[in-house]
């Protein structure tokens, strides 16, 4: 690893003049070295620029994004420039991250296992970050697997390497994106990157998180001898096709290749497939129109996790599908699946698990995408373990009816009531019916 700082030695704030003293080199990319610094008693971090990458135009891209400042916590984001009269150049300084993050290759390369529940939480926390950036009119660039921290118990999201986000539409310059997720524009070299482009690499990436392949590798990949610039241009750019594109068979996934692809892709609810299909065809066509919009994708998220039930004979995660009629298979141990009772509110629905707990999202019709806190979770009776209920975990009582009993129960913060299908409660703000 390149040494342009010794332990002990403290490059400055340029805005609030802290000193950042030197603890340790974190990593090494491609323009510059991260290293941890202790700054007034806390932990932080530093890029420090190798001299070529530190332009007058990269000052002025940080410049502009520490006077923004960070879309929400969810971005390592630049918080000040860093520099010092002894060393040529500059860096910036971020927060530093915390060692539960995780990197996508420990992902990519099963070393790390998720539930499906971890890995919807990490799809939602990216559409919905990404949501944020762009909504402030910024362009990340380079969305992939080398910019992308996530916690495996909890699917929490940390994005990094924030110093190449710019103004959508604003310069041709900088950073291009990373092979295998360049939409096929950039790759042809008829865009630049933009927000356009963002939402492709963002769909990679989740088909990359549920598929663990790659959208566009099937046949076409296999037939390719020499993997060269011209043959990935042609398969990622000039020439792109689903593996699952309805009505284009040519590049289907190969069994015993891509048997990632076969394993994966039957498991998820047609919702999300639906979903994938869209953006890697009609996003694909028509990139202004048919990309798949990070809203889309957050909402795609909290149904498929709220789609999560059990199989009564392994323990192993299932999705309930609404598109079909019976619960089905399951995917790991083959033997006929058993729905859960399930609670209705509008026209969401929710598996009523041992662990099920529900948000303001779920529960405040004002508060969506809201899961600061549970207003509800499901628990076993004290006395009957075979009876469960929905605690209240909420500060207002809710309000419960049956078809044996039409009269409004009150059911007050602490309490429960019991799962009993055809019930209907009244959350305050929202209705919801026990099917």
């Amino acid at each position: 690893m390149s040494s342009l700082w010794k332990r002990g030695q403290t490059p400055w704030t340029e805005t609030s003049h802290e000193p950042c003293c030197i603890e340790d080199a974190l990593g090494e990319g491609g323009q510059g070295v991260v290293y941890r610094v202790n700054v007034g008693g806390r932990l932080a971090a530093v890029k420090w620029y190798y001299p070529e990458f530190a332009t007058p135009g990269q000052r002025v891209a940080l410049e502009t994004l520490v006077k923004r400042g960070t879309p929400t916590g969810k971005f390592l984001w630049p918080l000040e420039l860093v520099s010092a009269p002894s060393h040529p150049g500059f860096g910036y300084l971020m927060p530093l991250r915390e060692e539960r993050y995780k990197g996508m290759a420990d992902l990519m390369k099963r070393r790390l296992e998720p539930t499906f529940r971890a890995l919807a939480t990490l799809g939602f926390e990216l559409a919905h970050s990404f949501l944020q950036l762009h909504s402030k009119g910024l362009c990340y660039r380079d969305i992939s697997f080398g910019n992308v921290f996530f916690d495996p118990g909890t699917g929490e999201v940390l994005i990094c390497d924030n110093d190449n986000v710019s103004i959508d539409g604003v310069g041709e310059g900088g950073v291009l994106g990373t092979p295998r997720f360049m939409a096929p524009e950039v790759v042809r070299g008829d865009s630049p990157p933009s927000i356009q482009t963002d939402l492709y690499s963002l769909a990679v990436l989740l088909f990359y998180i549920f598929i663990m392949h790659h959208p566009l590798e099937g046949k076409k990949e296999l037939a390719i001898h020499s993997f060269d610039l011209p043959a990935m241009n042609r398969l990622y750019g000039t020439e792109p096709a689903f593996i699952y594109d309805p009505d284009n068979a040519s590049n289907r996934p190969v069994q015993g290749v891509h048997d990632n692809a076969f394993y994966f892709w039957p498991i998820y609810p047609q919702f999300l497939r639906d979903l994938f299909t869209r953006a890697f065809t009609d996003g694909i066509r028509d990139p202004l129109h048919g990309r798949v919009r990070e809203g889309e994708w957050r909402a795609a998220m909290i149904n498929l996790r709220d789609a999560i039930h059990y199989c009564q004979h392994c323990g192993t995660e299932n999705f309930a599908d609404s598109s079909s009629q019976t619960a089905g298979i399951c995917w790991h141990c083959n033997r006929r699946l058993r729905l859960p009772i399930r609670l209705r509110i509008n026209r969401q629905i929710v598996m009523l698990n041992h662990d099920t707990q529900l948000f303001p999202h779920h529960l405040a019709s004002d508060r969506p995408y809201d899961f600061s806190r549970p207003l509800a979770a499901v628990a076993r009776h004290p006395d009957h373990t075979k009876v469960w209920g929905l605690k209240n975990l909420s500060d207002a009582p809710w309000f419960i009816t049956t078809p044996r009993d039409p009269q409004p129960k009150a059911v007050p913060p602490g309490l429960s009531l019991t799962l009993l299908p055809g019930a209907e409660i009244n959350f305050g703000k929202v209705l919801g019916q026990i099917l």
